[in-house]
C-alpha cells in the first residue's frame, strides 16, 4: 500500500472495529504498512478476513476477528484473543458505524399532502420513523463507540503514546436532509469524543475523530448511485455543494489518520473533530 508519509508504528497494536468496510479496510491496512500489528474486527468474519488476507499478502501482520460493537461480552472476548495473539492495544479505531432506512424519510421536505393517508401510502414521513430503526442507528454509531473504548482503553491507560480514533461524519456539524437518526447519531460521536478526550487527558490517551464528508460505500450506494451507476439527484446535489466536484476516495482519509495517529505529528492535538469533505463545510451554496 502506498502512503502519503511514513510514520512508525512498529510494537503498536492497532484494534480496528468495522475493518471490513470500505473506508476501515483502508484504515486497517494504512496502519499495518505502517509497522502496526492489526487487529481487523468485525461483524461479519468473511470481511474482515478480506481485509486481513490483503494486509498480510503485503508483508504486514493482522488477524481477524468476529465481534459484535453491540455486544460487551463479544468485545471482551475479542480482547482476550487480541491481547493472546498481538499484545494490548495501543491505537484504537472506532470505525463500525452506519444508518438504516427505517431511520430514514423518503423526502427531504415534509408537504402538506404528504399528511394525508390517501395520497402518502408509498412514503415515509417523519411521522412514520420506526423507533426500533432510529434507536438501532443510534446504538450502532453512539454505542458501538462507547463499548469498544469501555473495553479496549482500559489496557491503553498508562502505556505509551496511546490513541483512539473515532469516525465522525459531515452530518455532525450539519445535518442532512431524510437521515435524523444517523445525523443525530454522529453528532454525539462528534461530543462523545470531546468528552473522552479530557476524561483520559490525565492517563495519557489522546482521542480526535475524523469526520468524513461524501464517499461512496456498500451502505449509501443506494443512495448515490443509479442502477446503471449514474449519479442520482441527490449524488447531483451534493457535488454541486462541494467544491472540489468529486466524492471522496478512502486513500484521502489516510494522511489525516496517519497524522492524528503519530504522537510526534500530532501530540498536542487532542478532543478535535478533523473534516476531510473537499471543502463542503466551507461553502454556503451562494
Amino acid at each position: 500500500m502506498k502512503l502519503p508519509f511514513n510514520i512508525d508504528l512498529k510494537n503498536k497494536v492497532a484494534v480496528v472495529t468495522g475493518g471490513g468496510g470500505v473506508l476501515c479496510s483502508e484504515f486497517a491496512k494504512a496502519l499495518a504498512a505502517s509497522g502496526a500489528k492489526v487487529a481487523v474486527c468485525d461483524l461479519r468474519p468473511e470481511s474482515a478476513q478480506k481485509t486481513v488476507d490483503e494486509i498480510n499478502a503485503d508483508g504486514g501482520r493482522a488477524i481477524a476477528v468476529e465481534a459484535n460493537v453491540l455486544d460487551k461480552k463479544s468485545l471482551l472476548a475479542a480482547r482476550d484473543r487480541i491481547n493472546a495473539e498481538l499484545g494490548t492495544c495501543d491505537i484504537l479505531l472506532n470505525g463500525a458505524g452506519g444508518n438504516n432506512p427505517k431511520g430514514t424519510t423518503t423526502k427531504e421536505y415534509l408537504f402538506p399532502e404528504d399528511l394525508d393517508p390517501e395520497t402518502s401510502k408509498d412514503i415515509t414521513t417523519f411521522f412514520d420513523l420506526d423507533p426500533d430503526g432510529i434507536q438501532f442507528v443510534f446504538n450502532l454509531n453512539f454505542i458501538g463507540t462507547l463499548l469498544p473504548t469501555q473495553v479496549f482503553a482500559r489496557d491503553m491507560a498508562g502505556k505509551k503514546d496511546p490513541v483512539i480514533i473515532n469516525i465522525s461524519s459531515m452530518n455532525s456539524f450539519r445535518p442532512l436532509t431524510k437521515i435524523p437518526a444517523y445525523s443525530g447519531a454522529k453528532a454525539a460521536v462528534s461530543n462523545f469524543t470531546m468528552w473522552l478526550a479530557v476524561h483520559f487527558a490525565p492517563v495519557g490517551i489522546r482521542v480526535n475523530a475524523i469526520a468524513p464528508g461524501f464517499f461512496i460505500t456498500n451502505q449509501n450506494k443506494g443512495l448515490l448511485l443509479n442502477a446503471d451507476g449514474s449519479y442520482t439527484a441527490r449524488s447531483e446535489k451534493i457535488l454541486a455543494h462541494t467544491p472540489m466536484n468529486r466524492f471522496g476516495t478512502p486513500d484521502d482519509l489516510i494522511g489525516t489518520l496517519l497524522w492524528l495517529t503519530d504522537t510526534g505529528a500530532s501530540g498536542f492535538v487532542n478532543g478535535v473533530v478533523v473534516p476531510v469533505d473537499g471543502g463542503f463545510a466551507a461553502y454556503s451554496g451562494v
